[in-house]
């Protein structure tokens, strides 16, 4: 019986006992190593690449530039500009979070591309219009763009190729593609918001006719679907480069040329244009002084893997303090998602994310964060020791990570007056504003993910997002913004990190992820999902290393997740005990959960697609993975 059929039954007939304990028998097959446990969708098998994305097309476009010579590096960035120009769940105007294992000085480094709040954008400001925080789309929800700046860093700093190469495949989307149909749903359910702006219903509603409203205005699915600006816009920076190659500079040089025009030429000035037309707030100056950073990744162990995350600019290191916290139990004696495995890991992840929601931000804006002590193991013991094995603790509250570095806490006050902000929904009531990402969308959609990786060592993870539907378009440039704004904090009692301030990033949950063992590649891997991300991965990444499971088992195997965090979207509100399980999780697991004080709900699908790769070093070949739903999966070779 494969699994498949397992889950149509489950549906059919959820809380038959026969059949939960069937699927039981699945998971500690799969848990106990045995390679015959069939999946949905094959393993992919590589010894030069592989490539592994969230659209079929986007990863086309990664395979092309392998097939023409090109390292991991290149390839990612024609993957993530050909996600961009399909819209997948981002825009070019959104931002860009990677992470690449340089295998000439084995480091792993990172790219912080993520936009900062523009000019004017202070609490006050938006308090002055009536708004707690900032919108959930529009003008005012945009950050400065980080995609167009992060890809060229990273190609100009670790790729091989030219821009015109990587940006030839979506220079031809741009031209015009058959759109598919989750891109063409997410724009039509969107079309009330998108209709309130000129060059936003131009491009993306072309269909839309005034006379029967409530007709079909997106591009249908299988339509040609033409982005004649965004066009312009990327020939744009490509006769930058094209000049300055002429006059004899480096490639470096020439991509950053185009990187200058970009930020600093005729698109920053429509950019600044349009939205400040639209009651935006973005400068000229805004775009001119922001930059890409190049930094080092942050890690730690686990059963002698290193685990690399961006720091904490983005949610990354929560994965790290989990993975510290759980050195200090037996998993796999537990068994796989039962009821104590799932106990022991949702109480790891109060205490990482409520640190998480008080003490991450952007590290180049004072206050510094303690970020030493927060991956400190002897924090993560004293943290692990917190919890109660009983029942959930709806108050866990930040812990104090200042002396495990050497000092004192100087929000030491605020700390102590710190609660959650719980906002209970009633039993089986989805809570859902109008024109704006539901929770769930949140967890499971507006980002995607992608790896690249190469026999020469080169792996890249990224998890771009930002601009999602409804996407503002900015003006004849086609590029659609983001959102991102909502992110930041408006108050220091919250967390004295992420208060918005001008020129400063929103701490964001963008989270890719590299692992390696012995310091070779071991694993690449990211999902999106907005604060489920590292909540997902952490739960592939002890499939793989507690459970045994192979890389398209770990994607594919049942996870669930909590909302006890503070959302980062929204109003920002955390729902103690709320535990949401796959509907083939046995009935006998949930009511022992019950029973501890959660908040059971179940779905068919509890994460966003993860997308990942394994590096089999026995034998010296690749092995991709997505999971069974959505459009996600790649080519290798």
């Amino acid at each position: 019986m494969n699994r498949k059929t397992i889950r149509g039954r489950s549906a059919r007939r959820r809380g038959f006992a026969g059949l939960a304990v069937g699927v039981a028998g699945l998971w500690l097959a799969v848990a106990a190593g045995q390679e015959n446990v069939d999946t949905v969708k094959p393993t992919l098998h590589g010894r030069h690449w592989v490539v592994v994305a969230g659209k079929p097309l986007a990863a086309t476009a990664g395979a092309q530039i392998f097939m023409r010579g090109g390292n991991a590096v290149d390839a990612a960035c024609a993957v993530l500009a050909a996600s961009a120009t399909m819209w997948d769940t981002l825009a070019w105007g959104g931002e860009t979070q990677a992470l690449i294992h340089d295998p000439r000085t084995g480091e792993v480094k990172g790219i912080n591309a993520l936009g900062v709040a523009p000019t004017g954008a202070t609490p006050e400001f938006f308090r002055s219009r009536g708004l707690a925080q900032p919108p959930d789309f529009g003008p005012l929800a945009a950050v400065t763009p980080g995609t167009p700046g992060g890809l060229m860093v990273m190609l100009a700093e670790f790729g091989t190729m030219s821009l015109e190469e990587v940006l030839a495949p979506a220079l031809e989307m741009a031209r015009g593609y058959p759109m598919e149909r989750q891109a063409a749903e997410s724009i039509e359910s969107s079309k009330e918001v998108l209709l309130r702006w000129p060059d936003s219903r131009r491009v993306l509603l072309p269909n839309h006719d005034p006379a029967n409203p409530r007709g079909w205005s997106a591009p249908e699915p299988g339509q040609i679907f033409s982005q004649p600006e965004l066009y312009g816009t990327l020939m744009k920076l490509i006769e930058a480069e094209r000049a300055a190659l002429a006059e004899g500079k480096s490639r470096e040089e020439a991509i950053m040329a185009a990187y200058d025009r970009f930020y600093r030429g005729d698109i920053a000035r429509e950019i600044a244009r349009s939205v400040q037309a639209a009651g935006g707030l973005i400068t000229e100056e805004d775009l001119a002084s922001w930059k890409v950073y190049v930094e080092d990744a942050v890690s730690t162990t686990y059963k002698g893997i290193e685990i690399y995350k961006l720091t904490h600019w983005v949610q990354g290191p929560v994965l790290l303090q989990m993975l510290n916290m759980l050195e200090n139990v037996d998993l796999r004696s537990m068994g796989h998602n039962s009821a104590r495995y799932i106990h022991t890991l949702y109480q790891v992840m109060n205490l990482a994310f409520a640190d998480r929601d008080f003490y991450y931000g952007d590290p180049y804006f004072p206050p510094e964060e303690p970020i030493e002590g927060l991956l400190s193991k002897e924090y993560a013991r004293k943290r692990f020791a917190e919890i109660d094995w009983r029942r959930n603790n709806p108050a866990v509250k930040p812990g104090d990570p200042y002396p495990f570095q050497g000092e004192r806490n100087p929000f030491a006050d605020l700390l102590e007056q710190w609660r959650p902000r719980i906002e209970m929904r009633p039993r089986g009531v989805r809570l859902e504003t109008p024109r704006t990402l539901t929770d769930e969308q949140a967890f499971r959609a507006g980002t995607t993910s992608l790896q690249t990786a190469d026999a020469e060592g080169w792996v890249v993870s990224i998890t771009p997002s930002g601009g999602w539907m409804p996407a503002f378009i900015a003006g004849e440039t086609g590029i659609g913004l983001s959102q991102r704004m909502q992110s930041f904090d408006m108050d220091p009692r919250v967390n004295p990190f992420n208060v918005l301030e001008p020129g400063k990033r929103p701490r964001a949950t963008l989270s890719p992820s590299i692992a390696l063992r012995d310091g070779k590649p071991f694993l690449s891997f990211a999902v999106q999902g907005g604060d489920a991300q590292d909540q997902n991965l952490l739960q592939f990444f002890l499939n793989v290393v507690e459970f045994g499971m192979h890389v398209q088992q770990a994607v594919e195997a049942p996870n669930f997740n909590s909302y006890q965090m503070h959302s980062s979207f929204g109003t920002h509100r955390s729902e103690p005990g709320r535990l949401l399980v796959r509907d083939d999780t046995p009935w006998h697991v949930r009511a022992e959960l019950e029973r501890m004080g959660y908040l059971i709900e179940t779905a068919t699908h509890t994460s966003g697609p993860i997308t990942a790769i394994y590096f089999d070093q026995t034998h010296g070949t690749m092995w991709g993975g997505a999971s069974d739903y959505g459009e996600d999966y790649g080519i290798a070779w």
